[in-house]
């Protein structure tokens, strides 16, 4: 079986260029791009927190002022007692199931 220079040449240069990687990997420089990377993308993960913070509150209070509309309006047909509602929102749940009677 002969000896294939081809693939020792190969594995050679993957050597070679695996410790230079590693070297210019762990360099000062490298290190102070991934440290401005990771800042970006804290900054960016605040950005997306305080914007789900706002949506949900802007949700909730549109889900409040609903349920008093219909409340209201449930009032004036007389169909419910002041207090309920027809429907059963604050269930874990979420499905919109009548109360029983």
């Amino acid at each position: 079986m002969a000896f294939n220079w081809k693939k020792f040449g190969t594995f050679v240069g993957g050597v070679l260029f695996g410790t230079a990687g590693i070297s210019i990997l762990s360099s000062k420089d490298a290190k102070k791009l991934y440290t401005h990377v990771t800042a970006a993308v804290l900054r960016g993960k605040d950005c997306v927190v305080k914007k789900t913070t706002t949506l949900s509150e802007n949700c909730s209070d549109i889900y409040h002022d609903a349920k008093d509309i219909n409340e209201k309006r449930y009032e004036e047909d007389g169909k419910i007692i002041k207090g309920e509602s027809k429907f059963n929102f604050d269930e874990d749940d979420n499905e919109d199931k009548p109360k029983e009677e």
